[in-house]
């Protein structure tokens, strides 16, 4: 029983690492390039702070996730572990967050503040954050699945 609650809690973190690195990935290649009244622009995602805090945090939970994979059953640093699953939880939580809410403004833009939505200029560039954000939604679900994992493990000991 013991051997398939591992298996379980691998799996889990090999979907993770899975998800938040593509939603790093497709975050750092969004980008395109479009005239508006023969003005050119370029949209990318380092134009947005929320965007860059979006790819930076889910290549920290990647790599973490990566390096975690390899933590032997038996150490007592899964104490640590949980610990951390909780910190990266937090940091996944708030770079969606803040991602969504600059997404949102570009996809409808804000008619009180007089901004303008761009997706209707950029929609390969919006469809790319789409897809990030929806692999960064993925890999939250999956990294509070793994919290709770962890918390279990760590307070109930023999039964894992």
């Amino acid at each position: 029983m013991a051997k398939v609650r591992r298996l379980f809690g691998l799996v889990l973190r090999l979907l993770a690492f899975g998800a938040t690195a593509s939603a790093a990935i497709v975050m750092g290649t969004s980008r395109q390039r479009a005239s508006v009244f023969s003005i050119s622009f370029e949209a990318k995602y380092s134009d947005i702070p929320s965007f860059k805090y979006f790819l930076i945090a889910n290549a920290i939970v990647s790599v973490y996730s990566f390096l975690v994979i390899f933590l032997p059953a038996e150490t007592l640093l899964w104490r640590l572990v949980a610990a951390f699953d909780l910190a990266v939880t937090m940091l996944l939580t708030s770079s969606i967050s803040a991602a969504l809410a600059v997404a949102q403004v570009g996809k409808d833009g804000n008619a009180h503040a007089g901004w303008l939505p761009i997706c209707g200029q950029v929609p390969t560039y919006c469809d790319h954050v789409t897809g990030a954000l929806g692999a960064g939604f993925a890999g939250l679900i999956l990294y509070v699945m793994i919290l709770l994992y962890s918390l279990h493990t760590v307070l109930y000991p023999l039964l894992v």
